[in-house]
């Protein structure tokens, strides 16, 4: 489990894979304004983690100013079905959480 779990770690890592999944590539600075909240060294250093682990593609153009663009890869793209799950679940904890009463903890 914790080898499954390592590649997500941190803070923004999901919100970065969550932006992606939403298209084909973005620009550095798409990122950057989709999220306002991370610094772009934070943002840096988990693309390069994200790529790292083969979840995230960084493309490098020749041109000037530099035009650097990520992707999933397919790794990264595989990830779709838990996003849904993990979506699916917020939304049943959240309707279980206006209802009904809090869970009692386990005896």
């Amino acid at each position: 489990m914790q080898d499954a779990l390592r590649p997500l770690e941190g803070r923004w890592k999901l919100m970065i894979i969550a932006q992606l999944l939403a298209g084909p590539a973005m620009r550095f600075s798409d990122l950057e304004r989709a999220l306002p909240q991370i610094s772009q060294k934070m943002l840096i250093q988990q693309l390069r983690d994200l790529e790292h682990d083969g979840i995230v593609s960084r493309t490098l153009y020749p041109q000037v100013p530099p035009k650097v663009e990520y992707c999933l890869t397919e790794v990264g793209k595989g990830l779709r079905p838990v996003f849904i799950a993990l979506l699916d679940w917020a939304e049943l904890q959240r309707s279980t959480i206006l209802i009904e009463e809090p869970v009692k903890a386990c005896p």
